[in-house]
C-alpha cells in the first residue's frame, strides 16, 4: 500500500497586504495554493497511491464563495474516479464553527466526525484510519487520549491536527498531547497537521508533520509539500518528502563583511539569487534579502538606502528563474567599534549608553512598553495580520526596535565624533 500525507493546505488563503508591494506577482502568489493542490493530486495519480490523508486545515476559514469548495471537490473527484481513497480531519481553520458552507464529497472520501474519534477500515488495503475533526476553532483538550485502540492485523494510521506538546513557535496549542501518548497508542503511523514546518517527530512509530503544502509568506521558507509513505507487510518501508509548492519563499542573508561599496553588495546579491534559483526549478522565488555584517559599505548603503534597494531589485531581473524581492533589510553595521564611543563623557556617549541599558533595565523596558501601548491599541487588524507586523507589546519586538535604532544612529554618531 502507498499513501500520501498532506496537511495545512489553506486553500485560497487571502494573503493579505500583497497589493502594497510594488511589482508583487499577486496573481501567481494568490493562485499558488490551488496550483499546489493540483500538484498534490498529480503526485497521487503519478505514484498510483491507494490513499490520500489530509490532517487538517484544508481551508482557511469561511469561503468567500462556493468556488473554493467546488475547486477542491473537483480535484478530489480526480482521485476517487481513479479508485484512490481520501480521508480528512478538520483542523482549527476548517472547524464546523468556522465554515458555514459545505459541499458533499465524492464516494470514496471520508470526512471524520467532530463529536468523537472514530475508525474507518479499508479491508482491501489492510488499513484502519483513526481520527476526529474539530467541531470548533479552539480545541484545548487532548483528543488523542480518546482515540480507539489499534485493530489487530491491520496497518493503523492515526490522523490528528495538533500542536503536540505546544512547543512549536507560531502555532496555537490546540489538541495538545505528549509524544509518549502517541507512541504508546500502538499505531503504525501518525499523520499530524497544524505545524507548518516539516518535522519527523519519531520513526518508531512514524510520527510526522509534513508541513504546509505551499508557503504563504516570508516566515514559511524553504520547500513545502507532502509525504509519500510506502507500506510493506503491514509496516512502513519508506517515507519520502515531495516538494509541491509553486512559489518558494527564501530568507536570503548576504554577508557584506568584505564589501567596500554598494556595487559590491549588488554583486553579492546577484550571486546569492542565482544560487537560490538553481535549486527551485521553474518555481517563482519570493526572496527576503538581509544584508548583514560589519562592512565598509554600511555608510553608503544607509546614506542612499532607497537607491540601493532599487538597484538590488533591478539585479533580480537578470537571474534565471522568476524572482520577486519581497523585502530588503539593510542590517549591516560599521566596521568601527562602537564601544569606543562609550569611553567619552558627552551627549553622544550618553545616548548610546541609554539605548543599551534599555535592553537590560527592567523598569525602563516596562516604561517603554507602556508608552507604546496606546499606539498598539490603535493599530488596525489589517496591519496586525501582515507577516511583517510589529507587536509593540512584545519584549522581543522591543529588543529588535532598540537594536535597529542603534544601527541607524551609529553611523551618524561616528561621523559626529570624527567631526569633533
Amino acid at each position: 500500500m502507498k499513501f500520501v500525507h498532506a496537511a495545512d493546505i489553506h486553500l485560497d488563503s487571502p494573503l493579505r497586504g500583497l497589493e502594497r508591494y510594488d511589482g508583487a506577482p499577486v496573481d501567481e502568489i494568490r493562485g499558488a495554493t490551488r496550483r499546489a493542490v493540483e500538484n498534490l493530486i498529480d503526485l497521487c495519480l503519478r505514484e498510483s497511491v491507494d490513499l490520500l490523508v489530509i490532517a487538517g486545515d484544508l481551508y482557511d476559514g469561511d469561503w468567500r464563495d462556493y468556488n473554493t469548495g467546488l475547486f477542491f471537490v473537483s480535484q478530489i473527484a480526480r482521485l476517487t474516479k481513479a479508485g484512490i481513497r481520501v480521508a480528512w480531519v478538520r483542523g482549527n481553520h476548517d472547524a464546523a464553527s468556522q465554515i458555514t458552507r459545505s459541499l458533499a464529497w465524492p464516494d470514496g472520501a471520508i470526512d471524520f466526525d467532530t463529536r468523537e474519534p472514530s475508525t474507518h477500515v479499508f479491508e482491501d488495503l489492510g488499513v484502519a484510519l483513526h481520527g476526529q475533526s474539530y467541531g470548533q476553532r479552539e480545541v484545548l483538550i487532548d483528543l488523542a487520549a480518546h482515540y480507539p485502540a489499534p485493530l489487530a492485523g491491520l496497518f493503523n494510521l492515526g490522523i490528528l491536527h495538533t500542536a503536540l506538546d505546544g512547543g512549536r513557535e507560531g502555532h496555537a496549542p490546540y489538541a495538545p498531547c505528549s509524544l509518549d501518548r502517541l507512541q504508546s497508542r500502538g499505531y503504525d503511523y501518525w499523520a499530524l497537521g497544524h505545524v507548518h514546518r516539516r518535522e519527523v517527530v519519531s520513526e518508531d512509530p512514524w510520527i510526522v508533520f509534513p508541513g504546509n503544502l505551499q508557503g504563504r509568506n516570508a516566515r514559511e521558507v524553504g520547500p513545502k509539500g507532502a509525504t509519500l509513505v510506502h507500506v510493506e507487510d503491514g509496516a512502513v518501508a519508506s517515507v519520502h518528502e515531495h516538494p509541491l509548492d509553486v512559489v518558494r519563499w527564501v530568507d536570503c542573508a548576504i554577508d557584506a563583511s568584505d564589501a567596500v561599496s554598494g556595487d559590491d553588495v549588488v554583486d553579492r546579491v546577484r550571486r546569492a539569487l542565482e544560487s537560490e534559483c538553481a535549486s527551485v526549478g521553474d518555481r517563482w522565488l519570493a526572496a527576503r534579502l538581509r544584508i548583514v555584517g560589519a562592512s565598509a559599505a554600511d555608510a553608503p548603503l544607509r546614506a542612499s538606502r532607497e537607491h540601493w534597494r532599487q538597484q538590488l531589485r533591478a539585479t533580480s531581473l537578470g537571474v534565471a528563474a522568476p524572482v520577486w524581492i519581497e523585502k530588503i533589510l539593510i542590517e549591516t553595521r560599521p566596521q568601527s567599534d562602537p564601544s569606543a564611543l562609550l569611553q567619552h563623557d558627552d551627549p553622544i556617549a550618553d545616548l548610546l549608553r541609554s539605548l543599551r541599558s534599555a535592553v537590560t533595565d527592567t523598569d525602563l523596558r516596562t516604561e517603554l512598553v507602556a508608552s507604546l501601548a496606546p499606539l498598539a491599541s490603535k493599530l488596525p487588524q489589517e496591519y496586525r495580520d501582515l507577516p511583517e507586523a510589529i507587536d509593540l507589546e512584545s519584549a522581543a519586538a522591543l529588543d529588535a526596535l532598540l537594536e535597529a535604532l542603534e544601527l541607524e544612529l551609529l553611523p551618524r554618531l561616528l561621523e559626529l565624533r570624527t567631526e569633533r
